[in-house]
């Protein structure tokens, strides 16, 4: 097995041993996107080759002498690109920010660095984090490494995609509705969506503020906690982030509690693939073998969840791209002969056709006369959503569920139909709109060997609950001889 297809932990025990270095990961990693890249298209942009060797021995030098290294010991990660980073252009995946570099660094970013890893580039995106799919970008087309005629998901789904395909060790994404857990569930590999606030905000650029999460993308269960543990804690210049005790989640890999698993009959209803609803049932019933109780929720308000949250998230969106004018930064038509025609064009323009769909659906309902209406009944329909997974975390420790209705699909499939993506997030959504941790992991194939994810979710800020069930689902796929990857 090459460097690049090896997990963090596995890699970390050979720089430990000094069987390996990190400029041979880093070669292992550039080898690996030399040979994918130009069929996946998960980067919008990757290191000057020399940068990243440079970095690579500056930390095996600080490893020679002895000289303590941060937890993610210089392995390579992608971040998502809507991320900002100072050293490299932060588009958004958007032809409005096509030339932006951030003056500054996100607080993941920091962490990122403190903790020695190595960001070797920043992937691609539907633009501004709308889409499910990643054939909204502005850029590229990112394809699923396991069939290139299938989309990788969204909105992370190059993040999701470089990880499938070796061209990465770790990865970041954002989620705001689902946009790390589906991608990692399409191109099997375990995403997490970490609970609102446990992840600073601070330089995402901001699609859903009372929404977005950052978290991680990995290999294992293993290599997403300890991706975890180098992002969380506090961060003052985000307004929402909380002050918590961040335990070592990777430690929580030996457990052997069992489980109540709730089991919520909405999900598993009209609508869902039947090859998906297989391996997700079957995967519950090796839990329940493993001594975990199986116990049948119901989530009764899990029919409005879709357009409410849809509601929430294109207001939030219209309020937070206001900024995009073409004045300040960001695309300027050069044509315009006075302010509004300056604000039309270049906006115009500068968005693609699905961001300025939700900018126009979130003004809609934000205007005058239609606010009650919409954005007031979706808010009051989300505290609804709210109370009813508060009422079933009385009746278990996790909920397990389907991470979409179906696997991944065609590239083009969905395009002309906008309601027909949206519906791809219809189980996803509610950990977003509930602020609940929830993790993606593989749990099988479809005959034609598409990744199928089983989806686990926490109580809000039950992050260690999450990472014990992630870690036994994991265990008890693979002693089950269950293929996943």
């Amino acid at each position: 097995m090459k460097l690049a297809q090896m997990t963090a932990w596995q890699l970390k025990e050979k720089l430990s041993d000094k069987e390996i270095s990190n400029r041979e990961i880093i070669e292992s990693v550039l080898e690996r996107i030399d040979l994918k890249e130009n069929n996946i298209k998960a980067f919008i942009t990757i290191k000057d080759k020399k940068k990243l060797l440079a970095e690579a021995d500056a930390i095996d030098k600080r490893r020679l002498k002895g000289e303590k290294i941060g937890i993610l010991d210089g392995l390579p990660i992608a971040v998502k690109d809507n991320i900002c980073a100072s050293d490299f252009p932060t588009t958004c995946a958007s032809k409005m920010l096509k030339n932006f570099i951030p003056p500054y660094n996100a607080g993941v970013m920091e962490r990122l660095i403190k903790a020695d890893a190595i960001v070797i580039g920043k992937t691609n995106l539907d633009e501004f984090a709308m889409g499910s799919s990643t054939e909204n970008s502005a850029i590229q087309l990112t394809r699923n490494p396991h069939n290139p005629e299938y989309v990788p998901g969204g909105t992370s789904g190059g993040s999701a995609a470089a990880i499938a395909a070796d061209e990465t060790i770790l990865a970041i994404g954002s989620d705001t509705g689902g946009s790390i857990r589906q991608p990692a569930s399409y191109c099997g590999t375990v995403g997490v969506k970490p609970s609102y606030g446990l992840v600073s905000r601070y330089g995402l650029v901001a699609h859903g503020s009372s929404l977005d999460q950052i978290g991680p993308l990995a290999k294992d269960v293993k290599d997403a906690a300890l991706t975890l543990n180098a992002i969380a804690g506090h961060d003052h210049r985000d307004s929402t982030s909380l002050s918590v005790p961040i335990p070592d989640y990777s430690e929580l890999c030996n457990n052997s509690e069992a489980f109540t698993i709730g089991v919520p009959e909405e999900y598993f209803g009209e609508g869902l693939d039947k090859e998906v609803f297989k391996s997700v049932k079957q995967t519950i019933s090796l839990m329940e073998k493993s001594g975990c109780k199986i116990k049948p929720i119901s989530l009764p308000n899990t029919p409005y969840g879709i357009a409410a949250y849809y509601i929430i998230s294109c207001c939030e969106a219209s309020s937070n791209l206001a900024r995009y004018t073409g004045v300040h930064y960001g695309y300027r038509d050069k044509n315009s002969k006075e302010i509004l025609d300056l604000y039309l064009k270049s906006r115009s323009k500068g968005f693609g056709k699905e961001v300025q769909r939700r900018i126009m659906l979130g003004t809609y309902a934000l205007s005058a006369g239609y606010y009650d209406a919409y954005y007031l009944k979706a808010s009051q329909v989300r505290t609804l959503i709210i109370k009813d997974f508060n009422e079933a975390f009385e009746q278990c420790d996790i909920i397990a569920h389907p991470v979409a209705p179906g696997p991944a699909f065609k590239i083009g499939d969905k395009t002309s139909d906008p309601l027909t993506m949206y519906l791809v997030d219809a189980y996803s959504v509610f950990a977003n709109m509930t602020g609940c941790p929830a993790i993606s992991i593989p749990c099988g194939k479809t005959e034609n060997q598409l990744p199928i994810g089983i989806q686990l979710v926490a109580n809000r800020l039950d992050e260690t609950t999450l990472f014990k069930a992630a870690f036994a689902v994991e265990k008890i796929l693979k002693e089950s001889g269950v293929s996943v990857k």
